[in-house]
């Protein structure tokens, strides 16, 4: 069975090293069959374009990753927040966690986005633990009193 520890460590390993462009450690976090996905909550944000999308495929996922990180600001900061293992079977753990998002703007900390980190984590077969599915949904709808707010597919 997959540690949680071991989901956790690979988590913030992941976004220490997308953050930092460290593009050579890229391909140790991804199983070979990986798939990554990203989008808004509402499907409809002004920079939807940018960062939509939906790749199957270790090597796709990494040139989308790498033309998407290159094309960012920089310093930018993923802070996984709440990461947890949701489910376990052998071999395998799907996790979620918080995402916040941020760079520098005129000297001083900016929130870029917020969000929902979804996925799932698989041993190797050296029995390294991977990113076997990664889906990133940023929130951009406008917060309101939970009672009103439509629930809206996370997945």
């Amino acid at each position: 069975m997959v540690d949680p520890s071991d989901v956790q460590n690979l988590v913030a390993g992941w976004w220490f090293d997308y953050d930092q462009g460290n593009f050579e450690a890229w391909p140790g976090y991804f199983t070979p069959d990986a798939h990554f996905s990203c989008r808004s909550d509402s499907g409809q944000a002004p920079y939807e374009e940018f960062i939509r999308a939906d790749i199957a495929g270790r090597d796709q996922v990494l040139a989308w990753q790498i033309d998407h990180r290159r094309n960012s600001p920089y310093p930018l900061r993923h802070h996984g927040s709440d990461v947890h293992v949701t489910a376990r079977r052998p071999g395998e753990a799907d996790f979620r966690s918080y995402i916040l998002v941020t760079q520098i703007v005129g000297g001083a900390v900016s929130n870029l986005s917020t969000g929902l980190c979804l996925g799932t984590a698989r041993e190797d077969d050296d029995g390294s633990v991977r990113l076997a599915d990664l889906r990133v949904v940023l929130d951009t709808t406008d917060s309101e009193v939970f009672t009103a707010a439509t629930r809206r597919d996370l997945g």
